[in-house]
């Protein structure tokens, strides 16, 4: 898959981190059945390779892929696992050489110009904003559109129910990760019900004022 074909399959990107492999299939269950074709495991947890196995093997109609990949070890773990691509909080030459030696789609966070330049001189069109409310959010995106016309983003860091339409109207972003509607309380508590109805209500506000 490349990265235009992953931040156009959902709206909404959910950044997850599991503790528990168990919960795996019961939350990608819940997402589909809520619209969310997409998840982003993040590799801040143990079990969080697990997890993309599992959902790799045992649920192959949802697109699983790693977070958090910080350098080429984590993203040939996330590809033996199963994962279809990376996310990484930021951008390095290394990630981006190993995701060509590798073959495996990476969608790097950038927070700079400059950042945006290195991805884009890699012929990299297709980022992650990241921490998208701390470096400045909806104004800094754009500033961006100016300078960098062809770059595309999904803003995560910062981004809610109530703030999410604020990024989606603007031309380069495509969609937007968050943690609100995968809270951690809900995944221990085995209310997946919960996040599939949290799904929903996110999907069925965006494009309303």
């Amino acid at each position: 898959m490349n990265a235009k074909d992953i931040m156009g399959i959902s709206p909404i990107v959910p950044v997850i981190a599991i503790d528990d492999e168990k919960d795996a299939l019961p939350l990608a269950k819940a997402l589909q059945a809520g619209g969310v074709n997409i998840m982003e495991i993040t590799l801040r947890t143990e079990a969080g390779l697990k997890a993309i196995k599992l959902i790799s093997e045992q649920m192959p109609s949802i697109n699983v892929g790693a977070g958090t990949v910080c350098n080429e070890e984590e993203l040939l773990q996330a590809k033996e696992a199963g994962s279809k691509f990376v996310f990484s909080p930021g951008i390095s030459q290394e990630l981006i050489d190993a995701s060509l030696k590798h073959n495996i789609t990476l969608i790097p966070g950038v927070a700079t110009a400059s950042e945006v330049m290195l991805a884009q001189n890699n012929n990299i069109f297709y980022c992650k904003l990241f921490p998208a409310t701390l470096s400045g959010g909806v104004d800094i995106l754009k500033a961006f559109s100016g300078p960098f016309a062809k770059m595309n983003f999904c803003p995560t860091g910062g981004v809610n129910l109530n703030n999410l339409n604020d990024f989606l109207i603007l031309k380069n972003v495509l969609c937007v990760g968050g943690t609100w509607f995968v809270p951690k309380d809900a995944i221990e508590n085995n209310e997946f019900d919960k996040i599939t109805q949290l799904c929903k209500e996110a999907i069925s506000s965006i494009g309303i004022d």
